[in-house]
C-alpha cells in the first residue's frame, strides 16, 4: 500500500487486486491517476482531498500499523516459498475470525491473526479493525505494567536469553507463533534489561568521573618539581618574602589581609592575580599564603620569581610555626578524627548499592583525598596562625576573584565572627545540595535537637572573619567537643568534610552578607550556565569535584579560571599547561 500525500493532502488511493492464473490470487497496490493491476478487476477507491486533521489521525495510526506490517513481512518470509506467491497473501481482512478474536483477547498466534486476511471494502470497516488492533496492544501493554505482568516477564524466560533486538523479537515471535501478550511481555523485559544497563554504564561512568577527579595533572606535578629544583640552585627564588621594606605590613590593619591554605602553586596564583586584577587599589592588599612543608619551596620560588604588582604576599610552612605543645596536641588529635571519620564511611560505601545518582554523587564526593588533608580542616585554627591580625578574608584556592573585595572589610558582621553567604541566587532559603539535611544524621536526637534539618548552610571558601571576636569565644573548642562526640558515636553524625563540624561550632555566631559576593558548586556537573550569574558574582567557587585545573570540568566554566593563568611564564610553559 502507498500513501501519496502533497503539500495540498491525498488526492486518491487506488488499490488494484489481480485474481485468477498461476499465483493462486496475486494482488498489487497502486497510487496514482487511473493505474489499474494487469489481469484481475479492479477496485479503486476515490478520496476528497483531505486536510490537515486527517493527516494528524494517520500520525497516531501508523505507529500501530507498522507493528502488523513487521509481522506480515516475517510471516511471509517463513510461510512462502518465492516472492511472487507471497504477493497472494491478502493483508487487514475486514471479517477473518482468527484477527478478530486476537483483537478481542483470545490466545491466537499473531501469524493465525495474518494469514488469509483481506482487504475492507468500506472505510468503517478499515477503521473498525485498527481500532480493535490499537485497543489489542493497549491491553497487552497496560499488562505488562501490572503486578501480574512483572510476574510474567520474569516467567517468560531468562533475561540474558532475550532477544538482542527488535528485529530479533519480531522474528522470534512470529516464528513461534505467539501471541500478541507474549510480544507485550518480552518487550517490556527487553526495555527492563535496557534501562538497567543504562544505568549501570552511567553510574561506572559517574564513579570514574570521580576518579578523576582525585588526580594531580602532570602539569602540576611538574610546576612543583622544577620550582622546587628553582629554589636549589637560584638565589633569586630563595629571596625574602616579603621584601624587607614590607614586612610591617604583615601585621597593620589597615592592609586587607587575605589568607590561603593550600599546597597547590599554579591555584595560589590564580587567586592573587584575579583578586589584584580585579583591585582598585592592589596596593592595599596582603596576601599570607600557607602550605605544608613538601610544597613551601615550590610556592616560595614562585612568588619570589613572580612578583604581584603593588601588593604584597608572604607564603609560610606550617613546619615554620613555633607552637605550643596544647596546640599541636589539639591538631593531632583533630586530624586523626578526621581521617577515622573518612575511613568508616569509605569502609561503609563499599558494602552499599546507590540506586539514584544524586545519593552516589553525594557519598562519592566525601570521598575525595582532600576531606582528609590537614590544610582543608586547618582553617578552625586561624585565629593561632595569625594571632596579630584582627580581620581578614578567607580564600579557598579553587577560586576566582572577579570584582573588588575591598567592602568586605567595611561590612558590619553584627558583632558575629564570620561572614557568609547562605542564600542561593535562586532566592532566600534557596540552596540546593546545601540544607542541613545534606551534611548531618538527623536520626541522631543529639543532631535533631541542636538544628534544624530544612535549614540552608552558609558557604565555606569565602569568608570575612573577625579575628577579635572570634578570640572572645569558644568556637575551637566547640569544633573538638562535637569531633570526640562523633567519634563515640561510632562517626555517624555527620557525612565527612571541613563544613559539618565547622556549622555546630559556628552556631550562632554566623553573620548573612550579600549572595552576590559568593557563587558556589561550579564543581560540580554543570549542565546549564547563567552568564550572568557568573560574570556579576564577585567570587565564583569551584567547589566539587571537577576543579578547574581538570579536564572534567565544563570548558564554558573552566576558562573564566584560564583567562588568569600566565601561560607565557616560562615555567608553565615547560609542563605543558594548556587552557
Amino acid at each position: 500500500m502507498k500513501f501519496y500525500i502533497s503539500a495540498r493532502g491525498i488526492n486518491r488511493l487506488t488499490i488494484s487486486e489481480a485474481g485468477g492464473g498461476g499465483g493462486g490470487g496475486r494482488g498489487a497496490m497502486k497510487g496514482g491517476k487511473g493505474s489499474a493491476a494487469a489481469g484481475g478487476g479492479t477496485r479503486r477507491i476515490y478520496r476528497r482531498r483531505v486536510l490537515l486533521p486527517v493527516v494528524l489521525a494517520l500520525g497516531l495510526l501508523l505507529p500501530f500499523l507498522f507493528v502488523r506490517t513487521a509481522f506480515v513481512v516475517l510471516e511471509s518470509a517463513s510461510f512462502c516459498s518465492s516472492s511472487l506467491d507471497c504477493m497472494g497473501w491478502r493483508i487487514f481482512g475486514g471479517n477473518d475470525p482468527a484477527l478478530i478474536n486476537a483483537a478481542e483477547g483470545n490466545s491466537y498466534s499473531l501469524s493465525e491473526g495474518i494469514k488469509g486476511v483481506t482487504y475492507c471494502d468500506g472505510d468503517d470497516e478499515f477503521l473498525v479493525l485498527l481500532k480493535k488492533l490499537r485497543e489489542e496492544l493497549t491491553r497487552a501493554l497496560l499488562e505488562t505494567s501490572s503486578t501480574d505482568g512483572q510476574i510474567g516477564i520474569r516467567e517468560i524466560e531468562d533475561p540474558t536469553l532475550l532477544p538482542a533486538s527488535f528485529k530479533d523479537l519480531v522474528k522470534d515471535v512470529t516464528s513461534n507463533k505467539q501471541d500478541i501478550k507474549t510480544f507485550a511481555f518480552k518487550t517490556k523485559a527487553m526495555m527492563a534489561k535496557m534501562e538497567q544497563m543504562v544505568q549501570s554504564a552511567r553510574r561506572h561512568e559517574y564513579i570514574n568521573w570521580h576518579l578523576a577527579s582525585h588526580g594531580i595533572p602532570k602539569s602540576l606535578q611538574c610546576l612543583s618539581l622544577i620550582l622546587a629544583e628553582e629554589y636549589a640552585v637560584n638565589a633569586m627564588a630563595r629571596s625574602r618574602l616579603p621584601s624587607p621594606e614590607f614586612v610591617s605590613r604583615l601585621t597593620d590593619p589597615s592592609f586587607h589581609h587575605v589568607v590561603l591554605l593550600t599546597d597547590n602553586v599554579l591555584a595560589a596564583s590564580v587567586v592573587i592575580s584575579s583578586a589584584v586584577n580585579s583591585s582598585t587599589h592592589p596596593e592595599k592588599f596582603v596576601f599570607h599564603v600557607v602550605t605544608d612543608k613538601k610544597t613551601y619551596t615550590a610556592m616560595h620560588a614562585w612568588f619570589a620569581m613572580n612578583s604581584i604588582n603593588s601588593a604584597v604576599v608572604e607564603v609560610k610552612g606550617l613546619h615554620q610555626y613555633d607552637w605550643s605543645h596544647k596546640v599541636n596536641v589539639a591538631i593531632k588529635e583533630m586530624l586523626e578524627i578526621h581521617h577515622l571519620i573518612w575511613k568508616n564511611k569509605y569502609d561503609s560505601l563499599k558494602e552499599e548499592v546507590f540506586e539514584y545518582q544524586q545519593e552516589l554523587e553525594k557519598n562519592l564526593e566525601v570521598l575525595s583525598p582532600s576531606f582528609v588533608s590537614l590544610l582543608n580542616h586547618l582553617r578552625i585554627y586561624i585565629p593561632e596562625l595569625f594571632p596579630d591580625l584582627d580581620k581578614i578574608v578567607f580564600l579557598d584556592d579553587d577560586i576566582v576573584v572577579q570584582h573588588d573585595l575591598s567592602s568586605l572589610w567595611e561590612l558590619d558582621l553584627n558583632g558575629k565572627v564570620v561572614g557568609a553567604v547562605v542564600d542561593s541566587w535562586c532566592g532566600r532559603d534557596c540552596c540546593p545540595r546545601r540544607k542541613y539535611n545534606d551534611f548531618f544524621n538527623f536520626t541522631n536526637p543529639m543532631i535533631s535537637a541542636k538544628l534544624d534539618s530544612d535549614r540552608c548552610a552558609w558557604l565555606y571558601g569565602m569568608n570575612i572573619f573577625d579575628l577579635q571576636a572570634w578570640r572572645k569565644t569558644n568556637i575551637t573548642a566547640t569544633y573538638h567537643q562535637w569531633l570526640k562526640l562523633n567519634l563515640n558515636h561510632g562517626f555517624t553524625l555527620w557525612h565527612p568534610g571541613a563544613l559539618p563540624p565547622a556549622l555546630l561550632a559556628f552556631e550562632g555566631h554566623m553573620q548573612r552578607i550579600d549572595p552576590s559576593w559568593h557563587m558556589a558548586g561550579l564543581g560540580h556537573r554543570v549542565t546549564q550556565v547563567n552568564k550572568y550569574m557568573l560574570e556579576t558574582a564577585a567570587v565564583i567557587h569551584f567547589s566539587g569535584p571537577a576543579k578547574p585545573w581538570l579536564e572534567i570540568g565544563a570548558p564554558e566554566v573552566r576558562s573564566f579560571w584560564y583567562r588568569h593563568v600566565n601561560f607565557s611564564n616560562g615555567f608553565i610553559k615547560r609542563c605543558g599547561t594548556t587552557g
